[in-house]
């Protein structure tokens, strides 16, 4: 993603205001990204645009994002057509514009594809504008509750940021565990 560091510019993805962290929402058409981000509003996060999103380097040196003014509050749901978010939730369900903290990267679950199931390789970085934005990426398929998901890994961002990492607790606690003669059951 390619922004100038300097003037605002556009991107494409959804952005949203939960936990405090302003969340990007990106991902191939298609994927479910409006979906997603439908069922996260109804669950009283903010809303700030769909589909694509104007990006400029803030006073502090971070990223803003917010919906360019002519797409501001709506949202196009396939079989729905263009909603007025702030229409059906009220004023409340939506913001005008957040740091972007946070990528979401939603991908098409692939079979053969190998995911990182127990969270010991990092997430990669987002560059944007010139800065390296944290992105975890969530594979998408038939089932999965993506907004759930998204909320979690929003969570475990947020523990990151405050130093703890669920699997080097884990990691740490299964080393201690065989160094005095193997895992027992104990905590």
């Amino acid at each position: 993603m390619s922004v100038s560091p300097r003037a605002a510019s556009i991107i494409p993805g959804g952005l949203l205001r939960m936990f405090g962290l302003g969340v990007l929402i990106i991902g191939d058409s298609g994927v479910g990204k409006s979906e997603s981000a439908l069922e996260l509003i109804a669950r009283g996060h903010r809303f700030i645009s769909d589909d694509v999103v104007q990006v400029r380097r803030g006073p502090r040196g971070g990223l803003i994002g917010r919906a360019p003014s002519i797409s501001r509050h709506f949202m196009e749901i396939r079989g729905l057509g263009i909603i007025n978010i702030r229409e059906i939730f009220g004023p409340r369900s939506i913001a005008l514009e957040a740091p972007i903290d946070l990528v979401i990267r939603l991908k098409k679950w692939q079979l053969k594809k190998e995911f990182d199931r127990l969270g010991l390789r990092f997430p990669e970085d987002t560059p944007i504008a010139g800065l390296r934005v944290p992105q975890m990426n969530i594979p998408v398929a038939p089932g999965r509750n993506i907004a759930t998901l998204i909320e979690v890994a929003c969570q475990v961002h947020l523990l990151k940021r405050r130093g703890y990492t669920a699997s080097l607790d884990l990691s740490a606690k299964l080393d201690r565990a065989i160094a005095r003669g193997g895992p027992k059951g104990r905590s």
